[in-house]
């Protein structure tokens, strides 16, 4: 008899944690799954039509950074994946480090996606954070989330990885706008204790798709990506910024080459803007002027922010955008190519 009953009680502590487990996946929206791909400049000139033909039924693009960069195949992508019947989305990626400068992003971005028929909610990008901290980021989300959505009248997204998702945002905003997470080399992302569900999951971002040339990120979407309201997008306008620079006090710990990361610029920027003489002396508490991200390059070199991820080299960061390392080390003023650190972010050149 006590053979039999503690033969129940494990049963019953084995479907127990079964279904703790079970109750506190995190799964999609609804059962169905659409392949997804989300592309930039990286990706260059896309065969949206072989794309479509390999299976992709839904593009997320790149549209804007900052408060005056265009993503520079912005308007082919978006006009190729259109024509080529995919489902599209666009996102912006978020550099603002104050409310303010979240509205002004907020504006400038519904004025590049305006007057453009999309199929999906749009998505905030918000992945680099520098010195902010948790209330400022969600401040900052925030105001940007619900401006987006007041000058395009559509339903907004939020583009997390998995740690952020966790550690980062809040549940407010967790309550009111549902996720699209990364999170690579796994079946299933790992549960947030925030979102219960997740709209979009970017499984992989060394995919290879017919159509594209090198590496893409790869997703699946669920029908909650999809947006009701298809019509569209208001025309607006963005104020153009007389001063094209944002003053910044230099604070313990910081160097010319971590503000350039930060800031989405280049240390001789930095350097020339405020006729620095010596780059390797910056003083705490002093004022510098930071300029703003350039605006869409047609051939002059730009950079653009890449979050180093596990399992990462420099090596193959370099294969993926087609650069040296060496360039990278540059760049960067990496002292150790061997050593760099899951989170770091680096400064990519593009031409």
């Amino acid at each position: 008899m006590k053979k039999i009953f503690s033969f129940i009680f494990i049963f019953l502590i084995v479907l127990f944690f079964t279904f703790i487990n079970v109750s506190f996946a995190f799964a999609p929206s609804s059962n169905k799954l659409y392949n997804g791909i989300d592309v930039s400049e990286w990706q260059k000139i896309i065969n949206f039509r072989e794309v479509k033909d390999a299976g992709i039924e839904v593009v997320y693009i790149k549209a804007t950074q900052g408060n005056d960069y265009i993503d520079p195949y912005f308007k082919r992508n978006y006009q190729e994946a259109k024509e080529n019947g995919l489902k599209i989305g666009v996102y912006h990626f978020l550099t603002a480090r104050n409310t303010e400068e979240a509205k002004d992003e907020a504006d400038f971005f519904a004025s590049v996606i305006s007057k453009k028929e999309i199929d999906c909610r749009v998505a905030m990008d918000f992945e680099v954070f520098g010195r902010l901290t948790k209330k400022e980021i969600n401040d900052i989300s925030k105001v940007f989330l619900e401006r987006v959505e007041e000058k395009t009248n559509k339903d907004m997204v939020i583009y997390s990885d998995a740690s952020n998702a966790r550690d980062i945002f809040d549940e407010e905003l967790a309550r009111k706008y549902p996720i699209w997470v990364a999170e690579y080399g796994v079946r299933e992302p790992s549960n947030n204790g925030k979102w219960e569900t997740w709209v979009g999951f970017q499984y992989a971002d060394n995919g290879r798709i017919r159509g594209v040339r090198g590496f893409v990120d790869k997703d699946y979407y669920t029908k909650e990506i999809f947006l009701s309201n298809t019509i569209e997008i208001p025309e607006s306008e963005h104020r153009n910024n007389i001063d094209k620079t944002r003053k910044i006090k230099v604070k313990r710990g910081d160097t010319l080459s971590k503000l350039a990361i930060q800031y989405n610029t280049s240390v001789g920027m930095i350097v020339n803007l405020n006729k620095i003489r010596n780059r390797n002396l910056i003083y705490v508490g002093e004022v510098l002027k930071i300029p703003y991200a350039n605006k869409e390059h047609k051939g002059e070199t730009n950079h653009l922010i890449y979050i180093i991820r596990r399992g990462n080299t420099l090596s193959e960061i370099a294969k993926k955008f087609n650069i040296s390392v060496r360039e990278i080390v540059r760049l960067n003023e990496i002292k150790n190519p061997n050593l760099i650190y899951i989170g770091e972010t680096l400064r990519i050149e593009i031409k």
